[in-house]
Formats: C-alpha cells, sequence, structure tokens
C-alpha cells in the first residue's frame, strides 16, 4: 500500500475501524516477560567537565515509567483494555517503585513474583536538551531461579483460559525460556488464544507454533540468516519466518520505513511511517505488538491491525521517553486520513 492507497482505504475502513478501537475496552490481555524500571534524568549543559571530556548535566527533574513488559501492559492500559502481568522483580527498592508505577495506571500485578536474589532490571536514562546523554543498566544476566519458573507455569492454565490474548515480551532479561514458551504455545492451542511474540534474536527458533512474531529488521535479518536491503529480500525474509516458525504472520518494523505485514499465501502490505516526528524510539515495538494484538483481539482483521497499530506507533515516537499513546489520540490521528 502507498499512502493514496492507505487514505482511499481508511475512507472505506473507518467505521469498522473506530467500532474496532470501542472494543478494546471488554478486552483482557495476558503480559508475559522481562520487567523493567526505566528511569529518566532531565537535565540541561552548559559546559564540560574539567575532568573528563564529558557534559556536566544540571539535573532539574527525574521521572519513572514502566519499562519492558510492563510498557506494553501500560500501552494497553492507556488504550482502556484490561492489562496483567506476569514476571519477575527484585525485593528492593526499585521492584518497589515498579510495582507502584504499574498499580497506579491500573495493571494487575498478582502474578508478580518477587526474587530476594535477584536485583530489578533498571534502565537510567540522562537526557539534556532533549538529547540522550547516556544510559546506565543495572541487571542479573542469570536465568530467574527454577522456581519462580515453576511458579509462573503453575499459574499459566488459568490465567490464558480467561484471557483474550498473550502477549509475549523477550528482552532476554532471563524469564523467557523454552520450557515456558513451549507450554504457553501448548495453552494458547488448546484454548484458541492469540500468542503474539517480541522477540529476542537467540531465542527464535522456540517460537514455533505462536500466531504472530513482531521482529525489527535487525532481528529478522539475524533470524533468516541473510542481509535485508531490498523489497525481494524483505519479501524472503518474511516467508522464511512463517514456514520456519508455522505461524500465521509476521509483523516485521523498518523504523523510518513503517511496517510490512506478512500472512501465509498473500501478498505482503507496507505500510509507510505515520510519524511527523521523531523525538525517541524508545518502546515504540512495546507500542507496536500491544495496539496489533490488542486490535486482532478485538476483531480486526490483520491489515486492519497492523495499520492501527502502525499509527500509534507514529504517535509515540513523536514523544519523549518510554511513551504511551491514548485511544483518543490515536482515533484523532486516524481520522486525519479521512
Amino acid at each position: 500500500m502507498i499512502n493514496k492507497s492507505i487514505r482511499d482505504w481508511v475512507l472505506k475502513n473507518g467505521d469498522s475501524i473506530k467500532s474496532i478501537l470501542e472494543s478494546f475496552k471488554s478486552k483482557r490481555i495476558l503480559v508475559i516477560g522481562d520487567l523493567i524500571l526505566d528511569q529518566f534524568i532531565w537535565g540541561e549543559v552548559s559546559r564540560i567537565s574539567p575532568e573528563a571530556p564529558v557534559p556536566v548535566v544540571w539535573v532539574k527533574r527525574e521521572s519513572y515509567m514502566p519499562g519492558g513488559a510492563c510498557n506494553v501492559a501500560h500501552n494497553l492500559s492507556g488504550l482502556g483494555s484490561k492489562a496483567s502481568i506476569m514476571g519477575i522483580v527484585g525485593d528492593d527498592t526499585n521492584g518497589g517503585i515498579l510495582l507502584s508505577e504499574l498499580n497506579n495506571i491500573g495493571i494487575d500485578t498478582d502474578r508478580v513474583i518477587t526474587e530476594s536474589l535477584r536485583p530489578t532490571t533498571h534502565k537510567v536514562r540522562v537526557i539534556a536538551h532533549s538529547q540522550q546523554v547516556v544510559r546506565i543498566d543495572r541487571e542479573s544476566p542469570d536465568n530467574v531461579s527454577s522456581k519462580s519458573v515453576n511458579s509462573i507455569l503453575s499459574m499459566l492454565e488459568e490465567e490464558i483460559r480467561s484471557t483474550d490474548a498473550v502477549i509475549i515480551e523477550d528482552y532476554g532479561k532471563g524469564l523467557i525460556s523454552p520450557q515456558l514458551l513451549k507450554r504457553v504455545v501448548e495453552l494458547g492451542k488448546k484454548f484458541k488464544k492469540i500468542v503474539t511474540v517480541d522477540p529476542k534474536n537467540e531465542h527464535f527458533k522456540y517460537y514455533k507454533g505462536i500466531t504472530t512474531i513482531t521482529p525489527n529488521k535487525a532481528e529478522a535479518e539475524e533470524a533468516v540468516g541473510f542481509k535485508i536491503d531490498n523489497e525481494d529480500s524483505l519479501r524472503r525474509a518474511g516467508e522464511k519466518l512463517i514456514k520456519t516458525l508455522n505461524i500465521k504472520s509476521a509483523l516485521i518494523t523498518l523504523g523510518d520505513k513503517g511496517i510490512y505485514l506478512f500472512e501465509v499465501n498473500k501478498n505482503p502490505v507496507h505500510l509507510p511511517t505515520m510519524a511527523r516526528q521523531v523525538y525517541d524510539v524508545s518502546g515504540a515495538g512495546d507500542t507496536v505488538i500491544a495496539v496489533f494484538t490488542l486490535a486482532v483481539a478485538s476483531g480486526a482483521s490483520l491489515v486492519q491491525a497492523a495499520y492501527i497499530a502502525n499509527q500509534a506507533a507514529g504517535i509515540v515516537v513523536g514523544k519523549m521517553g518510554t511513551a504511551t499513546v491514548s485511544k483518543k489520540e490515536l482515533w484523532g490521528e486516524i481520522k486525519k486520513w479521512k
């Protein structure tokens, strides 16, 4: 699709898209994945340090946002759906802050497990004059304990049975394992639930049998084993992902080139980026998988869901920090194409 054909398509489908957005509020989405606390330190740079050739940031304020799988849940909640989350935090101050932030925005954290010997994954971004100066990460490289994994496995069947869709948010921080993925896929098929995955490169072979995968270009290249440098190689990559993983669709995000949707036995659909200004791409992939999954769960076709998700991503990259989009903002942007 090119811009004109998108506009024509929206003119024909505007009412159904609005109906899909209205259905968001009745859906419950389970997010399973790596929980991250994002901290932002906002300031100004007025000079270079005399100690080293680095800027001195004069701190003006600090803020916290739910990151990783938490940002996916935040996006879902912001669109009016019921979001619940399963994951691990440490028994530390950052874990307490993260749970408090999630509870404040109405996300169910009853299935979040605390590990006493594991730190909460914590990313600190220092931002000055709308530019990220440095990022500081605190995390454990080890897998979560077998006790925690077993606790999550014991809760899965009841949770998946009562949800409309499952999102796996794999940041490679130790929670998502072959054992966990296998069980989620089994239960997804048993209860006929949508299962989507935002992938981590080293885990691609474990995603077989899910519904949809949403890699970016670099992740897709690593998964298929060749470079994506034109439309032909992109098409081959999408087709290989679907065949290798035995999935219904793949949504490859291409940054400023938008999104490509691949479905079984259908021509791919290109949705150009909707961003008018790009301030920060942090969490844009979280928004894509959240909105796409929620839209499909609400009755959208895959093309409709990809279109809605692409519009949402265009909004969040125009905001600074780990951002979300509201249903009002989303419908307002879609209406501009009518």
